[in-house]
């Protein structure tokens, strides 16, 4: 019985150590992930960190309480699009919710802040983007490229660079880059099966797309996101319907192009220029893949009718801003589009709801959404004045010296986020320092608008190179490499336009 009760007092006292040592181990591995959780999310708790300190300091002269609530906002808003702890539309979330809590406004008014003209263009373009792409044209498209630019590798390139930036400059960069990557790797494989042997020929008809694409997103409003946003930004901070003068910044379709789509085609053969001195493809002819590539052609058949129709559906978008955009809003005109590809059984709802990135309408929505607070709270006026007061000793607080100024900081800004959020986050601030210094902010916005394209550097900075980027042929230092000789030619075709051409049409 007593060596019975010892065995007994043995184990139980076993279980309790071993119990213990469980406990002692789920603690540690529960502080771990505390630990984890907390080092993932740092950039989340240190942006608002950063908001709550700033909204503790003193407030500068001239900027009002509500000023700069909204300036913390905005500061709070810029790191985490930087640094991206959370995903991108939770910010937009936080947008709103501070707008109401911490500055008191109208949860309804709020709501109607969210919903512009430049935010509905952008959730159509989107719809419009998915119903291209459900078409299945890629290699139709790479047919026709090659046929007429023949087997050149230089002219096939400069062809897709081309085609890139002639699509992209009316439906979208993201898009046409989705569109065109197949494109690519499909003469990139049946060139080469083994990738070491085709790399710079991969990254000269890559970057051909990524950046013929970016190039071009500038050429229409309709080419990317920040060029809706900042026509947006000028109906609602200069135009006065009872003021005859103010009728300038209802910029349309037209205007736009033609202030921008001359930029585009310049830099066309500069992009193929700086890409076959910087990468010499092994093959300078691309006979053997476009071989291979007429017998996949053939194998598919000739074009449906509904190829047709789609490709007929999609010139009468194109027909519609041009035309009537000015009365029905450019956002009407790409929903009328998407709903047309809807109503002729082109694509499904299904595809528009899985395809369409709903998070980047909104983050868009709150993003117009505060820069409108920053104009009406001031705090865009006092940055603006901050910002030339720092420039003044440069002496590049007016003038050229500004222009390049706002260049480079647009240039820096959207090789860290997307060109739609910096154009959101820095066109009140840009456009109010036009004002104070008197300069033209129709020349300032145009000058903020094309710089976002500028996003050569890094793989984040476009959608377009992310996406080729995506295909694995790519390194990262190959956007350094090339990138920063696109950053000059562009800066310096940019600012030649803004001092000699575009005061010619009357800015």
């Amino acid at each position: 019985m007593a060596d019975h009760a010892a065995r007994l007092a043995s184990l139980q006292n076993r279980i309790r150590v071993k119990g213990f040592t469980q406990l002692k181990r789920a603690m540690a591995w529960s502080a771990w992930l505390n630990l984890y959780f907390f080092w993932e999310k740092k950039w989340f708790f240190i942006a608002l960190i950063v908001g709550a300190v700033m909204l503790q300091l003193p407030r500068p002269e001239g900027l009002s309480e509500n000023g700069m609530i909204v300036l913390a906002m905005s500061v709070v808003s810029v790191i985490m699009f930087v640094t991206e702890p959370v995903p991108l539309p939770t910010v937009a979330l936080l947008i709103i919710i501070a707008q109401v809590v911490l500055m008191g406004h109208d949860s309804t008014a709020v709501a109607k802040s969210l919903m512009t003209d430049s935010v509905l263009f952008i959730m159509g373009s989107l719809m419009l983007a998915v119903a291209v792409i459900k078409q299945k044209l890629d290699k139709r498209l790479a047919w026709l490229i090659v046929r007429i630019t023949g087997t050149k590798t230089w002219r096939v390139c400069f062809g897709i660079a081309l085609v890139s930036g002639i699509l992209a400059s009316f439906i979208g960069e993201h898009t046409v880059a989705a569109m065109m990557l197949p494109v690519g790797i499909t003469l990139i494989t049946l060139t080469s099966d083994d990738p070491k042997k085709v790399s710079n020929l991969a990254a000269v008809l890559l970057f051909s797309i990524a950046y013929g694409a970016s190039v071009a997103g500038i050429g229409t409003p309709s080419g990317g996101a920040r060029n809706a946003i900042m026509i947006g930004y000028w109906r609602e901070f200069f135009y006065d319907p009872a003021n005859p003068e103010t009728q300038k910044f209802l910029v349309q379709y037209v205007d736009w192009m033609i202030h921008a789509y001359p930029m585009f085609l310049i830099q066309l053969p500069i992009v193929s220029f700086v890409l076959f001195r910087t990468f010499r493809p092994e093959y300078r002819d691309m006979s053997r893949a476009i071989v291979k590539l007429r017998a996949l052609i053939e194998e598919e058949g000739p074009m449906k009718p509904v190829d047709w129709m789609a490709i007929g559906i999609f010139f009468l978008v194109l027909l519609g801003w041009v035309t009537v955009s000015g009365d029905l809003g450019m956002g009407t005109v790409a929903v009328s589009g998407a709903a047309m590809f809807l109503i002729v059984g082109l694509v499904r709802w299904r595809d528009i709801n899985s395809g369409v990135n709903w998070g980047v309408v909104l983050l868009y929505g709150a993003a117009i959404s505060l820069g409108l607070q920053m104009k009406d709270t001031g705090a865009a006026e006092w940055v603006a004045v901050s910002f030339l007061d720092f420039l003044a000793p440069l002496g590049a607080n007016s003038g050229f010296g500004l222009w390049a100024a706002i260049s480079a900081l647009t240039t820096a800004v959207t090789n860290t986020m997307s060109n739609g959020a910096a154009v959101a986050v820095l066109g009140p601030i840009v456009l109010k320092a036009a004002v104070v210094a008197e300069e033209s902010p129709l020349i300032i916005g145009y000058i903020t608008a094309v710089s976002s394209s500028f996003a050569y550097l890094t793989v984040v900075g476009t959608p377009a190179c992310t996406i080729v980027y995506a295909s694995g042929y790519l390194k990262a230092s190959d956007f350094l490499k090339v990138g920063w000789k696109m950053v000059v030619a562009s800066s310096i075709i940019m600012l030649v336009a803004a001092k000699v051409y575009w005061p010619l049409l009357g800015i």
